[in-house]
């Protein structure tokens, strides 16, 4: 392998798959090192836990050897990050198995391992096929993944659930407590069909499609593994087996009583009256009545409390009911809309939170929130 690349390029390309490099020792060394593949202009550089792999492609303009190995990903991560934008020339030893590096007044060599080791991808059996926008994938994403779960014996709850048909495709997340649902009318699959995307490769997606905007995000998936590939990368992960609960039974139908207020507001509020509430359960509590919320909390064990009010508009019976503010300031960070409405069956069954209005039609979103017993 004979090429030469721009040092500032070629960190990039690094660091867009070092995320998935093991940070401790694993049983497959192998997994901390990049594999290298150069054929042709193309460099493809892969990065792997087994779990999630990334692949990115890096276009190389002066080739005098093809070749494939697999470099110690720390080593080289670090080397690049030290040196400032200029060509660098790399060229193996296959005898010795070492990788010479160039810069304008210096060289490093890097010893590097046999390639055959590495894990391959597995193929897709009998796979299907799904595209988003990269805006409109993240902004899923984005709506979701904090309400996934950390459970043990539940994993399936800790990934965000893709639900797939020939009309919609919807994406769910949820830990019992909260559960968020974010519907595209606009991406649609051939068939019904649905996986459980992982929180780790979710994360990465959040984070690689945050600076695209008009890139398609073409997603192919069976029953065990899904691969998202967009632009000169690819991200291909192990999807979580099992199965989903039915999150749209317990979407409620007929909550009658309806605050409708800002969602800035409320959140503000919420966030300063949360502050006296006890530590052990963060409960805040409602009381309204007419067209006022009054949000107070306390902690009779250090005497200090906290209340505040907020006009909003009500239509229902008055009501005291009891929520984890926790819960709460995600659901309305994540909310991106101004006006929002909290839809009220009693005290002791879920609220469901929405927009107030739907201002894009082909999207729809709504968060359920489990109350707390109050006292």
């Amino acid at each position: 392998m004979k090429f030469t690349a721009t040092s500032t390029e070629f960190l990039q390309a690094l660091l867009s798959v070092s995320k998935v490099i093991p940070q401790k020792s694993t049983p497959l060394p192998i997994l901390e090192n990049f594999l290298l593949e150069l054929e042709g202009n193309n460099l493809t550089i892969t990065g792997s836990d087994q779990e999630t792999t990334l692949k990115t492609i890096l276009t190389i303009e002066d080739v005098k050897e093809e070749g494939r190995i697999a470099v110690p990903a720390i080593l080289l991560t670090n080397s690049f990050k030290e040196l400032p934008t200029q060509p660098v020339e790399f060229e193996t030893n296959e005898d010795k198995n070492i990788i010479t590096i160039t810069w304008a007044n210096g060289t490093a060599n890097i010893p590097f391992l046999d390639p055959a080791e590495y894990p391959e991808l597995p193929p897709l059996v009998d796979p299907k096929k799904l595209e988003f926008s990269a805006e409109v994938l993240s902004e899923g994403i984005n709506s979701t993944i904090y309400a996934t779960a950390e459970e043990v014996y539940r994993p399936v709850m800790n990934g965000i659930f893709f639900d797939i048909n020939s009309k919609s495709t919807t994406l769910v997340a949820s830990n019992a407590h909260k559960l968020v649902c974010y519907t595209r009318k606009d991406v649609q699959g051939e068939s019904a069909c649905s996986f459980v995307l992982p929180k780790k490769p979710a994360q990465i997606l959040k984070n690689s499609l945050a600076r695209l905007t008009s890139e398609i995000v073409t997603v192919t998936f069976d029953k065990f593994n899904a691969f998202f590939k967009f632009g000169q990368q690819l991200v291909a992960c192990r999807l979580i087996d099992g199965t989903f609960p039915a999150y749209k039974t317990v979407i409620p139908k007929n909550n009658s009583n309806i605050i409708t207020l800002s969602r800035t507001d409320l959140l503000n509020a919420t966030r300063r009256v949360s502050i006296y509430a006890n530590q052990a359960t963060g409960q805040i509590v409602f009381n309204i009545k007419g067209n006022t919320l009054d949000i107070t909390a306390q902690d009779l064990e250090f005497s200090m409390s906290a209340n505040e009010h907020i006009n909003c508009e009500y239509e229902g019976e008055p009501m005291v009911i009891a929520f984890k503010s926790q819960f709460l300031i995600e659901i309305l960070s994540n909310l991106p809309y101004s006006q929002i409405c909290i839809k009220l069956a009693d005290p002791a069954k879920a609220a469901l939170i929405q927009p107030a209005e739907q201002t894009k039609q082909e999207e729809e979103i709504c968060a359920l929130l489990m109350p707390m017993r109050h006292n």
